[in-house]
C-alpha cells in the first residue's frame, strides 16, 4: 500500500473548514466510555463534503490524469470524456440492484465499480487491456484525490491523542472506502490502530455494502465482516443478508458516544441504538441539518460543537 500513500500525500494540500455559525451545545457529558467518530466532514475536511463517490463533481480531466499516473493505456482523452459517465452509471446499476434485493441503503465497494468502468472502456477500445488490480486500486486513490481533496480537521490529532490517553475507547462508523484509512494513515502519519482506534470499533460501509443512515452498520460493530460471516465470498452488490449483526455486540450503546456532520446519517442513526450524540458543525461544506427530513425535525444531539478539540472539555 505504499504507492497509494506517497499519492495521497502528494496529491494532497492543507484544506481549511468553512465556518458555520451554528450554535452551540456545550454540555458536559458524564459516563462516556467509548467514543466513535464519523469520518469526511468530521475527522477529515472535505472539499465536498462528503466520500467523492457521493457527493464530488466528476471531472473528466481527473480521469484523464489519473489514468495516466496509473499507468493505463490508449485514447486516454475519449476515456476521460467518457468515464465520469461510466462510473455513475455503474454506482446506479449497483445501487438498483442491492435495492431490489431488499438493501434500503446500499453501498458499493469502489475498486470493483472501477474494474467495469475499465472493462467497459476496453470494450469501447478506448483503452488496451489490462487487468492489473493494483492498477485499479491507484486509479481510483488517484481519481478520489483529485475530486474530493481532503485534510484533517484542525485539532483532529491533538484530541485523538488526548481522548486515547486518557482512557476512552476510539472507534469509527463511516461511509468509506477502501482507501479511506489510507488517507487517514497518510495524512495524520500513523495507521488507524496506532492512533488509537480499535480494530472491532470500526466499521467502513464498503465492507459491509450498506451506508448509513442503515442501523445495521452500528450493529455490526465488535462482529466479524459480513463477509466471513456469510461464509462465501460477496459478488458486486451481493447483500451481506445483516451477517455482521449476527456478530455479537461488545459496546455499552449507553456510554458510548457517536460523533458526526450529519444530523441524519450520524445523529438520528447512532441515536436509533441507544447512542448519546454530537453534531460536529465546524465546515460549512459538510454540515448536513436535513431540516426537512421528518426523522431529524424533532431530533435533538446531546452536544454540537464546532471545533474537535471542544470535545476533550466535555467527556
Amino acid at each position: 500500500m505504499k504507492p497509494l500513500l506517497e499519492s495521497i500525500r502528494t496529491l494532497s494540500a492543507p484544506l481549511d473548514p468553512i465556518p458555520t455559525g451554528a450554535a452551540l451545545k456545550l454540555a458536559v457529558l458524564d459516563g462516556i466510555e467509548t467514543i466513535l467518530f464519523d469520518i469526511y466532514g468530521t475527522l477529515l475536511v472535505s472539499g465536498s463534503g462528503d466520500v467523492g463517490t457521493a457527493a464530488a463533481a466528476d471531472s473528466a480531466e481527473a480521469l484523464i490524469q489519473s489514468l495516466i499516473v496509473s499507468g493505463y493505456a490508449g485514447d486516454l482523452e475519449r476515456a476521460g470524456e467518457l468515464g465520469p459517465e461510466l462510473l455513475h452509471a455503474e454506482i446506479e446499476h449497483w445501487h438498483k440492484a442491492a435495492r431490489e434485493n431488499g438493501i434500503d441503503f446500499p453501498e458499493v465497494e469502489i475498486s470493483r465499480v472501477w474494474k467495469k468502468v475499465l472493462e467497459r472502456l476496453q470494450t469501447l477500445g478506448l483503452l488496451k487491456p489490462d487487468d492489473d488490480a493494483q492498477k485499479i486500486l491507484q486509479l481510483a486513490v488517484e481519481y478520489e484525490c483529485r475530486v474530493n481533496p481532503a485534510w484533517p480537521m484542525p485539532d483532529a490529532r491533538q484530541t485523538i491523542d488526548n481522548l486515547r490517553s486518557r482512557g476512552f475507547r476510539l472507534g469509527i462508523v463511516s461511509n468509506a472506502q477502501f482507501y479511506t484509512p489510507l488517507m487517514i494513515e497518510a495524512l495524520f502519519g500513523t495507521p488507524l490502530e496506532a492512533l488509537g482506534f480499535e480494530k472491532e470499533l470500526c466499521v467502513f460501509s464498503y465492507k459491509q455494502l450498506m451506508a448509513k443512515p442503515a442501523v445495521e452498520l452500528f450493529h455490526s460493530i465488535g462482529g466479524r465482516e459480513a463477509a466471513q460471516m456469510c461464509g462465501k465470498e460477496r459478488k458486486d452488490w451481493q447483500a451481506p443478508e445483516t451477517c455482521a449483526a449476527k456478530g455479537g455486540n461488545k459496546v455499552d450503546w449507553s456510554t458510548t458516544l457517536y460523533v458526526g456532520n450529519d444530523m441524519l446519517n450520524d445523529i438520528w442513526t447512532a441515536a436509533q441504538v441507544g447512542c448519546r450524540t454530537c453534531l460536529f458543525a465546524g465546515d460549512r461544506r459538510s454540515l448536513r441539518l436535513r431540516e426537512k427530513d421528518k426523522r431529524c425535525k424533532k431530533l435533538v444531539p446531546d452536544a454540537i460543537v464546532d471545533h474537535l478539540f471542544q470535545l476533550t472539555e466535555m467527556v
